[in-house]
């Protein structure tokens, strides 16, 4: 009868080695792909409160674009997160209401858009808004700053209470949906 010779300590080496092969690559992986992506591309995002009520609720975990704004400027409706212009380690998500040079004036719980196309206003029509809220602002946008609401609206910190925001603090928008499981997908006319 023959018997294999092995040495024990080879094959504790060869796995040693492995193990630190694989931990390298993962290492290399999230270096290279996880971290990238993550900073300049998507990030996740969690709702907390009820501002954006019923589109979002407290606790949906969402998915944010971040790419997509530096290709193409925000647009009206969109559902943005930025940084809170008065605490910028603060992040919220509002809808995005008016543009730059616009004048937004709200009247009750009417809104109008006043531009360059419609110099006489126009009123919008927000069927994702379910509640009332009693505002007279009028504010004349800058060429950098945006009008953002939440759709709760009488229940959010928004422009009505602290102003335009500036496009500096504009992190992305609202792109994926994954929690809760009964509402997960694509969020491309949210």
């Amino acid at each position: 009868m023959q018997t294999e010779n092995f040495n024990e300590k080879e094959v504790i080496d060869k796995k040693k080695g492995s193990f630190i092969k694989d931990v390298i690559s993962v290492v290399l992986l999230v270096v290279f792909v996880v971290i990238p992506i993550r900073v300049f591309i998507a990030q996740p995002f969690i709702v907390y409160g009820e501002s954006m009520s019923p589109t979002f609720e407290n606790g949906d975990y969402l998915i944010v674009d971040q790419i997509s704004y530096r290709i193409n400027p925000p647009q009206r409706f969109q559902v943005i997160i930025f940084k809170y212009p008065n605490d910028e380690t603060k992040f919220f998500i509002k809808r995005i209401i008016g543009l730059p040079n616009e004048t937004v004036e709200i009247s009750g719980s009417d809104v109008f858009i006043k531009n360059a196309e419609h110099p006489e206003g126009f009123r919008l029509d927000e069927k994702y808004v379910l509640n009332t809220s009693i505002n007279n602002i009028t504010k004349k946008l800058g060429e950098t700053e945006y009008f953002v609401m939440g759709d709760n609206r009488s229940a959010s910190s928004d422009s009505r209470i602290w102003g335009p925001l500036d496009r500096h603090f504009i992190v992305g928008r609202t792109f994926l949906q994954l929690f809760p499981i009964t509402r997960v997908g694509l969020l491309l006319n949210k």
